[in-house]
């Protein structure tokens, strides 16, 4: 074999592989928070969700990407296992789009892409239009590569030591783990589906030998959701475990019917696809996907069940409140682009409640001078200090990778609000400090002033909510009463500072308690603020 041959066939899987790569990426970036929500909202239920993981397998073009992320989602526990399952089932349908196209030979239209997508990328400052023009670029790097590596394989032809070694190849059992093999290597069924085609299409493999690597495909094609899972919670590994148990009893099923009836398929195949191998390849691709979804799909609850023989027992239960660790990000969670910024926003929501218990704790501890309070408060605050230095470490890290354009958008906002969280952190601190003086100096404050503290503090707790919800949300639903509430924190502060000089002047209260009330409302006020920051940042509003 003519080292030109190999190196025409390497250079053309090269921009093979690097086109589908750039188209996958470019979609995920272009779109893939839309997708995310869509992928969200309509999984409520088995068959919704097969029809949106066939759609969002289809447009992404990688089944491997959207059951990642399926994984991940269960993993962040925003989708269960059971709707998890009907998403898996539609991206093994969804990811026979790529063998469709190239059995159509598209090749002589690459240069236009090439040229189209060029020109965009080069001259085009809006980033969601430079986007798409990477994907059509990505279509088009694609199809050159398949011509390349098309023109290689059929001087392949004129070998004979490769004829003779392709011809050897009449196991069944050894195409599937063929099959199997490539595409853990490659993690991708498209890609290896696609070689198979172009294979057949040179007459190199015969159609009933593809037909089996095919089925190796669908086993190997699960490998990168079983690796993303292998970090993961139970749930994780367990839907990863669906993708593996459908695709492992789906071909064991159709390993028997090819091997007892492949002469009725393959006359099925001819009379649906003519005389054209690669066409026929594509066609059976399709039709075993969506063969086995209809006879696996009503018995998705039993596989669920059974993933958890294989994954048993339930999750470990850690108090995240007490001990310094990460709930939903870091080296213990599953990572995926797609999904980050979403991890990210629950463990800063965690944040944000543990800083607010801390502050009402603080504030107890202010009025009854409980000195249990007062160590927990301190205790919570270096969880509070753990949780925003390890939250920035992970959004400078995220910054660096290929995160859709809505959430690139929101990373500047998070580095934000993970600082005005820790600032409310802060100043709960300092109201267990100011507890500590007031027990220490055996400082009293009047009826009066308690019932004030209390006022202001509800005021506080109101808008500190709504800050979370925001987080939650990610919506502007609170933003009017926030920003009402803010001012009339504003205007309670101013109010209670003068009640304060008034008792101060009639003698009332001694100097060093009406500092340390004073101090404590000028605190609470402030904590009202980064509160409000919060909201601001999240739904991308200035702030003073």
């Amino acid at each position: 074999m003519s080292s030109s041959i190999l190196l025409s066939m390497a250079g053309g899987l090269g921009l093979f592989l690097f086109g589908m790569h750039t188209m996958s990426e470019s979609i995920e970036k272009a779109a893939g928070a839309r997708l995310r929500s869509i992928l969200e909202f309509f999984t409520t239920n088995r068959f919704t969700g097969m029809l949106v993981g066939m759609l969002f397998t289809a447009i992404i073009q990688s089944s491997s990407a959207c059951t990642v992320m399926v994984v991940s989602f269960v993993n962040s526990g925003l989708m269960n296992l059971y709707q998890a399952a009907g998403v898996i089932f539609g991206a093994n349908i969804g990811t026979t789009i790529t063998s469709q196209l190239v059995s159509f030979n598209l090749s002589e239209y690459a240069p236009i892409f090439l040229l189209v997508g060029a020109v965009f990328v080069m001259f085009c400052k809006n980033p969601k239009i430079v986007k798409m023009a990477e994907v059509v670029l990505g279509f088009g790097v694609l199809f050159t590569g398949l011509s390349s590596l098309s023109s290689a394989m059929s001087a392949l032809r004129d070998v004979p030591v490769v004829v003779n070694m392709l011809s050897t190849l009449k196991s069944p059992l050894l195409a599937v783990l063929v099959g199997t093999l490539l595409t853990s290597i490659i993690q991708s069924s498209s890609v290896t589906v696609s070689i198979a085609l172009l294979m057949c299409n040179q007459g190199l493999l015969s159609l009933n030998i593809c037909l089996f690597i095919i089925l190796g495909c669908n086993i190997g094609a699960c490998t990168p959701a079983v690796l993303t899972s292998m970090t993961g919670k139970k749930d994780a590994k367990r839907a990863a475990m669906i993708h593996l148990l459908f695709n492992i009893i789906g071909t064991i099923i159709v390993f028997f019917i090819f091997l007892f009836g492949m002469d009725f398929v393959l006359e099925l195949l001819h009379r649906i696809s003519g005389d054209n191998p690669g066409r026929c390849v594509a066609n059976a691709h399709t039709a075993v996907k969506i063969f086995q979804v209809i006879i696996l799909l009503p018995f998705s609850t039993w596989i669920v069940k059974l993933t958890y023989l294989f994954v048993p027992g339930e999750e470990k239960s850690v108090n995240y409140r007490e001990n310094m660790q990460l709930k939903y990000i870091g080296e213990k969670a599953v990572f995926n682009p797609a999904t980050a910024v979403v991890d990210v926003l629950k463990e800063v929501e965690r944040m944000a409640c543990l800083a607010s218990e801390n502050l009402n704790r603080a504030m107890n501890a202010l009025i009854t001078l409980d000195e249990e309070d007062m160590k927990e408060v301190y205790e919570v605050e270096k969880n509070i200090n753990f949780l925003n230095k390890s939250i920035t470490d992970y959004l400078v890290k995220i910054n660096q990778t290929t995160l859709p354009i809505e959430d690139l958008k929101s990373l500047g906002a998070l580095f934000h609000v993970v600082n005005d969280i820790e600032r409310i952190g802060d100043h709960a601190e300092n109201f267990a400090e100011a507890a500590q003086r007031r027990k220490e100096g055996k400082l009293s404050f009047s009826k009066e002033a308690i019932k004030e503290l209390g006022d202001i503090l509800n005021m506080v707790n109101t808008i500190v909510q709504f800050s979370i919800d925001t987080i939650h949300d990610s919506s502007d639903e609170h933003m009017e009463d926030i920003m009402r509430l803010e001012q009339a924190v504003d205007e309670k502060e101013r109010e209670l500072q003068q009640a304060h000089v008034n008792r101060l002047t009639r003698n009332e209260c001694t100097p060093e308690a009406g500092m340390l009330y004073s101090d404590v409302v000028s605190g609470l006020e402030r904590v009202a603020d980064h509160a409000t920051n919060i909201v601001l940042y999240l739904n991308n509003v200035e702030t003073t």
